[in-house]
């Protein structure tokens, strides 16, 4: 088996992984804090890489030699998925993981922003055909607006500038120091959030997505924090298939199988949460899909890439 056909293999077993952490997610989000999930995860997903630096004989280093971009990487990951899951408390799976992927949308404008990429007129017309998918599944009115719809597109917009981030960093930081960071800045972002806000959580009751990001802790109740523990589990076995995968193969290759994750939302979505979407956002999903497509693939002879070398879903 060629090292490009394990990395898709790879790519699609983390791809479903990562669909059962978001389906865990969102069951838990009547019953526990979206903001202790980040914390604990946080917590254990340290915990898990030391072990793994410990065992492989990695030196075990949370420094950075570009602190300030390494800041803002740290917080604009955590703030990106937080907005995520709090989509996914009031939205279909299915909905919030295509609107996500608009992310090498908003990479491509980023790199022309931030890198001085060349975008041509071949990435513009994908950028039009994709946000006319996100029309299509937020349905955008002006009486009768949701506004959770927003969260997975402010979501790819932060985790794409993390990920521009991440290529200014890449010649000075390890992969294992930039993952700890990612940790350390769910931790950090989640107890300043709930320390700030955490005393109004019982003011939103009525808001699924707000009671979920600001509900009390619960460290007595077993059951759950097993579900927090199934979770890092789930996130530290998809980030390491994934990083694997984009070891051993070429970028542009297996990055188009990151999509499987949307096949796989639409079936849990279905099978656990009785989630249908009509047509339109079939559609919606569909275009999006396509457009980020054609650019992974318009990036595929180029040297200098606009993708990064990163999974959408690290």
């Amino acid at each position: 088996m060629s090292s490009d056909h394990k990395g898709i293999m790879l790519i699609v077993f983390g791809m479903l992984i990562f669909s059962f952490q978001d389906a865990l997610i969102k069951g838990l989000s009547t019953e526990a804090s979206l903001l202790q999930i980040f914390v604990l995860r946080g917590i254990l997903g340290i915990l898990f890489l030391s072990v793994f630096l410990k065992i492989t004989k990695r030196p075990i280093s949370f420094r950075s030699k570009q602190p300030v971009i390494a800041i803002a990487r740290a917080l604009m990951f955590p703030i990106s998925f937080l907005c995520f899951y709090l989509a996914v408390a009031a939205m279909p799976i299915a909905e919030a993981s295509a609107l996500f992927f608009v992310s090498p949308i908003f990479m491509t404008i980023l790199s022309k922003i931030i890198l001085k990429n060349k975008v041509g007129i071949h990435r513009i017309g994908a950028i039009i055909i994709g946000f006319v998918g996100i029309l299509l599944i937020i349905k955008p009115e002006f009486n009768n607006f949701n506004w959770v719809m927003i969260l997975p597109i402010i979501t790819a917009f932060c985790y794409s500038l993390s990920m521009i981030l991440t290529i200014l960093t890449k010649e000075s930081d390890s992969v294992f120091e930039q993952t700890s960071h990612v940790y350390i800045g769910s931790i950090l972002v989640g107890m300043t959030v709930y320390l700030i806000f955490g005393r109004y959580g019982n003011h939103y009751n009525n808001n699924p997505s707000l009671s979920y990001l600001l509900r009390e802790w619960d460290f007595d109740n077993i059951i759950l924090i097993s579900k927090i523990l199934m979770i890092s589990i789930f996130g530290t076995v998809g980030i390491f298939c994934i990083i694997n995968a984009y070891r051993i193969s070429i970028a542009s290759i297996i990055a188009p199988f990151e999509y499987t994750i949307i096949i796989y939302a639409l079936i849990i979505g279905y099978l656990l949460f009785d989630e249908i979407l009509d047509y339109t956002s079939l559609i919606g999903i569909t275009l999006i899909v396509l457009s980020g497509l054609y650019i992974l693939i318009r990036e595929k002879p180029r040297k200098t890439q606009i993708v990064t070398k990163t999974s959408l879903r690290k």
